[in-house]
């Protein structure tokens, strides 16, 4: 017997950069979704900013697939390519690193691709559908190219290959996406040095002739060099999503060029707009300000989980610091601070604490104060509103209150209301919001200390048989130290943990 999908009694709505309106979400093909997301330049270690958007699309990636739809979500590595300030000229920030470290550039993209993929796992990310690099694609690369000069959108020249973004916006619409205007845009761009082999300053590159010096190469009918950045995502996309695909997303900042380029691509190679909804998410920025490196005002996730830092208290769970980003809408700019960490751990304490208390509810013949279907639909309502995590959570909290009530006044809620609020409130908490209820992993290494220090009691106990009395001293001192007090008694020895 075929079950019928939850998206087809759902509505939701999605926010398309392209036309600044939220629209009701139709994928090319009826239960199945395309998704790209632009991954990161693996030169550094991840970006806390960065995370925030992987995160947000972790969100939209959990919430499609909750409600039935088979999603093939594409992230890839951009590993070559990629010049300092998104410019056609300058130094690759990977051979940079390379240069600077000695090492090989593979060396640096293998370290930060690992530190990438632990990072976004302690944040209990969910890895992609597939993960493709720009250096496994350089042949689709150079192929997609001959394509987009045999229709006159690109010129060679000095052995670089050019996208002719003028002649393209003769029939297409360059700037659509970023709401630019290319007259103005010509009007306002003084003509630089580097930008010599082009025939203007607003043209980019899809191939870029290696200098003699430049480390990462590879043989084209123009010359050994490298791609584009823009280029990469294109034929990535493409290649597994096809020519058309239902999602494209990525941070706010690569809305221009790096997106309004790949649109210009893709029409420029395949006739066709090659994404149906635009998806951006909004920067983090941290006590007010602009992160930045050079001020000193950034922080690292890493740093957050350890509180070995100088703008945080302590340290703070990574399901506490997820918990905190999706407490913003993906698309407003969220400010980083410890007070507002603070205010989350309590909240997501509370939250866990309340999905514990459900085992523990007395049933009743009816429920009184709290309409649980209604409810439930209503925290459908939130996220098929734009993936709206805050309106979720609040609802989710109306639930916190009333199971808390429910706690106290026994029999205030009937077996199947208190089924169908207890999926609902483990579905959303757990697969969508995908927090991790660290109150368990807590619980779980007490057991593993417990274990330890019963089996520290039994040696004791032995030895004070043995009258070894320094050795039964010995052990008792030695867990005092570090916080563990043992009481003997009739009944045996036991112990506690001073706060």
């Amino acid at each position: 017997m075929s079950t019928v999908p939850l998206y087809s009694s759902q509505n939701l709505k999605i926010y398309n950069s392209l036309t600044g309106e939220k629209e009701t979400f139709t994928p090319i093909t009826e239960g199945n979704i395309g998704m790209y997301v632009c991954g990161p330049t693996v030169y550094s270690n991840v970006h806390l900013g960065n995370c925030r958007t992987f995160i947000s699309f972790d969100l939209i990636f959990r919430y499609l697939k909750h409600l039935d739809y088979k999603v093939r979500y594409v992230r890839n590595i951009t590993d070559a390519g990629h010049l300092e300030n998104d410019e056609d000229a300058g130094e690759d920030k990977i051979s940079k690193k390379a240069r600077v470290e000695q090492l090989e550039p593979m060396e640096v993209v293998q370290r930060y691709t690992l530190d990438f993929h632990n990072i976004l796992n302690k944040f209990n990310n969910i890895p992609p559908s597939i993960e493709p690099t720009a250096t496994g694609h350089i042949v689709e690369q150079i192929e997609i190219i001959k394509t987009i000069i045999d229709n006159g959108f690109a010129y060679i020249s000095n052995g670089s290959v050019y996208f002719d973004v003028q002649k393209f916006n003769e029939t297409n619409d360059y700037g659509k996406l970023s709401g630019r205007n290319l007259e103005d845009m010509i009007a306002n761009t003084r003509e630089l040095s580097s930008q010599s082999d082009k025939k203007n300053p607003q043209d980019f590159a899809l191939w870029k002739k290696a200098d003699p010096q430049h480390i990462m190469r590879w043989p084209s009918p123009w010359s050994d060099g490298f791609p584009g950045w823009h280029l990469e995502c294109t034929v990535m996309s493409t290649k597994y999503l096809g020519e058309t695909f239902d999602i494209h997303g990525g941070g706010m900042d690569l809305k221009f060029p790096h997106h309004e380029c790949e649109i210009a691509q893709g029409e420029a190679a395949c006739g066709k707009t090659p994404v149906n909804y635009w998806m951006h998410a909004n920067m983090l920025t941290l006590n007010g300000k602009k992160m930045s490196k050079s001020t000193g005002n950034i922080i690292s996730p890493a740093e957050i989980f350890s509180g070995d830092n100088s703008i945080l208290s302590k340290a703070y769970a990574p399901s506490v610091a997820r918990f905190f980003m999706l407490q913003a809408n993906y698309r407003s700019i969220l400010d980083f601070s410890n007070d507002a960490l603070e205010a989350s751990e309590k909240g997501f304490y509370k939250l866990m604490e309340a999905i514990k208390v459900l085992d523990s509810i007395t049933t009743g013949s009816s429920t009184t104060g709290f309409d649980v279907p209604k409810w439930r639909q209503e925290c459908y309502d939130a996220m098929n509103d734009d993936f709206n995590s805050p309106i979720l959570i609040a609802k989710l909290f109306d639930a916190v209150r009333f199971i808390n009530n429910s706690r106290d006044t026994k029999g205030a809620i009937t077996k199947e209301d208190l089924d169908l609020l207890s999926s609902t409130m483990r579905s959303f908490v757990f697969d969508v919001l995908g927090l991790v209820n660290t109150n368990t992993e807590a619980s779980e290494n007490n057991d593993k200390l417990s274990g330890a220090v019963e089996l520290l009691i039994k040696l004791r106990t032995e030895a004070r048989i043995n009258k070894d009395f320094a050795m039964s001293d010995q052990i008792r001192d030695e867990l005092a130290a570090i916080g563990i007090q043992l009481k003997d008694g009739r009944e045996g020895t036991s112990f506690s943990l001073n706060n």
